[in-house]
């Protein structure tokens, strides 16, 4: 296997690195993987992932819901049900953040388009870029939806979008300083970039630690704070505007989280820490399990 080993910090590229603990990849192979910080900016990601080439078979599983739109089991149900919730709200979102009935919007990392299908019903012109060939497809027969190949966002023209999307889409992304470039490019000088990632520094993560199932290595290479996340998008001539906690996502990933570690009654469990979570969000942003970013250009 060819893997990706940082000898530095990925951010601030300081030597300064060292491991915090190993994750198991319960999802796809029973692999494990380290996870490692630097000292200086705090950054943390997962180290020895498989490069580019190899990545792929570490989606392929007929319980990736993002991909195969399974319904099968408790946790992918309440996924549904959630993301049927936030899908209405992400739309209101957008809507508040740009003041535009009708805009131009580019939604990387698609999946089966779901929120790209419900930005096309409430009016705008929508570009869907998904990596899974697979997704693709899915979307197309869902939606009618064209999605593009991420070959497809060299080619997207300079300053065409009002608003750009990824919806825990930058956690995967293994060229992060070149996306970072590329999202720069597009976005209209008043557009707005919306990021959705988990929150390292959360609840949750604190609580479950290796088994916190957000790290969901090596399918998550990077693993964000506000603070983290912030410095790298000032590298690239962004400013964080604004950012809003996603309140349901403790709830399912600490349900996760329980079956992880095989604790009975795992589900009670973690809507019980799930729960907790929430209420730690309501004092502090930065304790939810997930986090909604908006980044401008700074001018």
């Amino acid at each position: 296997m060819n893997k990706i080993i940082h000898k530095e910090c990925p951010l601030c590229s300081s030597p300064s690195i060292k491991k915090l603990f190993a994750c198991k990849d319960h999802f796809a192979s029973g692999e494990s993987f380290d996870i490692f910080e630097c000292s200086e900016c705090g950054f943390t990601f997962t180290q020895g992932v498989p490069d580019e080439s190899e990545i792929g078979r570490y989606y392929e599983s007929p319980d990736y819901v993002s991909h195969s739109n399974t319904s099968k089991g408790v946790l992918n149900k309440l996924f549904h049900i959630v993301r049927n919730i936030m899908l209405r709200r992400k739309v209101s979102l957008v809507k508040r953040l740009t003041l535009l009935r009708h805009g131009k919007l580019l939604d990387y990392g698609a999946g089966t388009g779901y929120f790209a299908s419900s930005m096309q019903k409430a009016g705008w012109n929508v570009t869907a870029i998904e990596k899974s060939k697979a997704a693709r497809e899915q979307g197309k027969e869902l939606f009618g939806i064209d999605m593009q190949p991420e070959e497809a966002l060299a080619a997207q023209p300079d300053k065409k979008y009002n608003v750009v999307t990824l919806w825990h889409v930058m956690e995967h992304i293994q060229q992060l300083d070149n996306f970072w470039e590329q999202l720069h490019r597009i976005l209209d000088d008043s557009g707005i970039a919306i990021v959705a990632v988990p929150n390292r520094a959360s609840y949750d993560a604190e609580f479950y630690r290796e088994h916190w199932a957000a790290y969901d290595t090596p399918r998550h290479l990077w693993h964000f704070t506000g603070s983290t996340l912030a410095r790298l998008a000032s590298k690239h001539r962004f400013i964080l505007e604004r950012r809003y906690p996603m309140p349901f996502d403790g709830f399912y990933i600490s349900m996760l989280s329980e079956r992880y570690k095989g604790r009975k009654l795992a589900p009670l469990r973690g809507v019980w820490n799930g729960f907790l979570g929430w209420i730690a969000s309501f004092d502090k942003c930065g304790a939810s399990s997930s986090i909604i970013y908006i980044f401008r250009k700074r001018r």
